[in-house]
Parts: C-alpha cells; structure tokens; sequence
C-alpha cells in the first residue's frame, strides 16, 4: 500500500519515523485530503501515557496523528534506558488504530537526508522497523521513503480514480 491509497482507505492516519525526517510536505498533503493533523506535547501524561490518544481516538471524523506514543517506544531506551510506554500499551494503541479504520505511516529515510542528522540515528531507524514489524500484526502499516514525498501531488490536484480491468486493485494516478 503507498500513501494515495493509505488516504482512501483509512481515516486515521499516524505519522512515525525517525527524528529530523521533514513533514512539512506529507502534513500538508494530509490536511489538502481532509485530514485535520494533531500534534501532541512531546511530554507523556505522568501517570497514564496513552490518555491523550485514547481521548483523540475516541473523536468522531478523519485525523491525522504527527507521532504518537511509539516515538517513546523508540527513544526512550535510546535516551533513558527505558521506556515509559510497555508493549501492551503499544499493541492496546495500534489496535484502537485499527479499528478506528487506520493505518501507520512509518517514513523512513537515509542518514543524509535526516536534518539534523541526530546522533543515534541508526539505532532509533532500526527500533522503528522492530516496533513497526510488531505492530503491523495489529494494524496496517504503511511505509513510505523520505525521498518520495517530493513526488506527491501539489494540493490543488485532483486525483483520478481507476480501477484495472484485470486487476481488482485500486490505482490513483495524479
């Protein structure tokens, strides 16, 4: 699955990847397609990390989530030696995501085009695609390269939907 149809068949999107990947472009492109983008405090809730996105999630509507609590599944051992989210609290949100008909997008890119290129770069892409792995069990993921959200639509296009004769996959071309 690639973003333009990610933007067709889910009405839950959540942002995920490595710090300094830019999103600029793809938040953009998601607010064009109806998707109003929430960004939450970098500080987790002190007693129970996952309220706030229980709370969003619990909405009506498409949204869009910049990060969510799988960064600190990531960073936090990276940073402090653990995390202040557990596995289960992971899985318990991905599958809210999932029934909220949503999709993970993981974006992923090189060391070069990270600005600024952190320190622990490498490590915290290879705990993306652990966790990603993981919770692609419980929810769709959806992978997308840095390098290709140059190649998205400017907002103003209009999609054309087709489906191929002898294919029963949905295709959008810009």
């Amino acid at each position: 699955m690639n973003l333009p149809q990610a933007l067709l068949s889910h009405r839950t999107l959540v942002i995920e990847g490595v710090d300094g990947i830019p999103r600029n472009g793809l938040i953009a492109q998601l607010a064009h397609h109806g998707f109003p983008v929430q960004h939450l405090p970098d500080r987790l809730h002190h007693v129970d990390p996952t309220r706030p996105y229980r709370e969003l999630l619990a909405t009506p509507g498409r949204m869009a989530l910049d990060g969510s609590i799988i960064h600190e599944l990531v960073y936090g051992p990276l940073h402090r030696g653990h995390s202040r989210v557990t596995w289960i609290q992971a899985l318990d949100f991905a599958e809210s995501v999932a029934e909220r008909d949503g999709a993970l997008i993981h974006l992923t890119a090189s060391v070069s085009c990270l600005r600024p290129a952190p320190s622990d770069s490498t490590e915290a892409a290879d705990a993306y695609a652990r966790a990603m792995r993981t919770l692609a069990q419980h929810v769709a993921v959806v992978s997308l390269d840095a390098a290709d959200l140059t190649h998205l639509p400017r907002p103003g296009t209009p999609a054309h939907r087709e489906l191929g004769r002898n294919q029963q996959q949905l295709t959008v071309r810009w």
